[in-house]
């Protein structure tokens, strides 16, 4: 029989699969539903730096209002039904997760700042989270500003939020690092227990027509795995922290290579928001089949077999197999093509 358990951050999964945090978790029957399709665990959604201020402030303006009126006015006061506080709803789902689920829940944050982060991962701990994802999304725009200072802010986010919980936290890595290797080394070493990769930065498209930036969520193709795929397999031994792999993971073969390349779990969200959540099954049962045809037991006998510390050709991860790969393309009417390809 085939074993698919693994652990990440501490936690023991009974496979790799955990849906990524995504609008797929946002409230308790999507939690029952995506623990009975099979997952291992979940990424409930995030909350967002922006709500937490929004809501911060808005319930300082309501207490404000009115103070200078008779004490007896006792409606300027905010009713607590109307408050709908975001941050409120999200610790509920963590406490109603808890209770019904067997799974673990893991909760996320999101956001780039210092401030509010820490009162919001004591408040996630206490409500009951497994263990806690830091999603630190950042597009620099200040030309002012080298990347090493955006950089280091990063570190000090983590650094008070680990500081101020003890359940495990990952953290949730942008591509887009002057030195990948580097940051993920530091992330590790100050104690971070996972890292995933990566982060899917928004990027707006252009309405010509009524010249508007236009919102877009675009869902990640195949395409997209090739870069979780080679930071996995470089860091797989170099880090002391469990790895995480997300964007492109569509299907068992997926999950399967990711693993090979080192992950620890496969986080999944666009292959479920095009398939549903059911689907989680469906990769779970193939990559079952794979491994019994190629005679794998489990999970750990593959984790990490393609590695760069494990691969016969270490350079195939480096500049000199980007120049092979190059030379080995021939230009013709169709484009680049391979001179190996036969096409049709």
């Amino acid at each position: 029989m085939v074993d698919l358990s693994t652990t990440y951050m501490g936690l023991k999964l009974k496979n790799p699969l955990v849906p990524s945090s995504s609008p797929l978790s946002k409230d308790l029957d999507a939690l029952k539903r995506i623990e009975d399709a099979g997952a291992g665990a979940v990424v409930l959604y995030s909350l967002f730096e922006e709500q937490i201020f929004v809501e911060q402030f808005g319930f300082q303006e309501d207490m404000n209002r009115g103070v200078e009126s008779f004490p007896e006015a006792l409606s300027y006061f905010p009713e607590p039904e109307k408050l709908d506080l975001a941050s409120e709803k999200y610790y509920t789902l963590i406490q109603q997760g808890k209770k019904k689920l067997d799974i673990p829940i893991i909760a996320s944050l999101n956001g780039t700042s210092l401030g509010g982060w820490t009162d919001c991962a004591k408040q996630m701990e206490q409500a009951g989270a497994d263990a806690l994802e830091l999603n630190l999304y950042n597009i620099p725009t200040d030309f002012n500003t080298p990347g090493a200072v955006f950089e280091e802010r990063n570190y000090e986010i983590f650094r008070l939020v680990k500081a101020a919980v003890k359940i495990p936290v990952a953290v949730k890595l942008s591509a887009y690092n002057t030195n990948t290797s580097y940051t993920a080394r530091k992330f590790s070493e100050a104690g971070a227990s996972a890292l995933v990769l990566f982060n899917r930065f928004y990027q707006p498209d252009f309405d010509i027509e009524n010249q508007l930036v236009a919102p877009t969520a675009i869902l990640s193709g195949p395409q997209d795995l090739r870069l979780c795929l080679t930071w996995i397999a470089i860091l797989k031994g170099r880090v002391k922290c469990n790895l995480a792999a997300t964007g492109g993971v569509l299907h068992a073969v997926d999950a399967l290579k990711v693993i090979m390349a080192g992950a620890d779990v496969t986080q999944l969200c666009s292959t479920l928001l095009r398939n549903g959540v059911p689907y989680i099954e469906n990769i779970r049962q193939n990559m079952v089949n794979w491994m019994e045809e190629n005679e794998y037991s489990s999970i750990q006998e593959m984790k990490g077999s393609m590695s760069q510390e494990h691969c016969d050709d270490p350079s195939a991860f480096e500049r000199a197999h980007y120049l092979r790969t190059l030379a080995g393309y021939k230009n013709g009417p169709e484009g680049y093509q391979s001179k190996d390809s036969n096409p049709a």
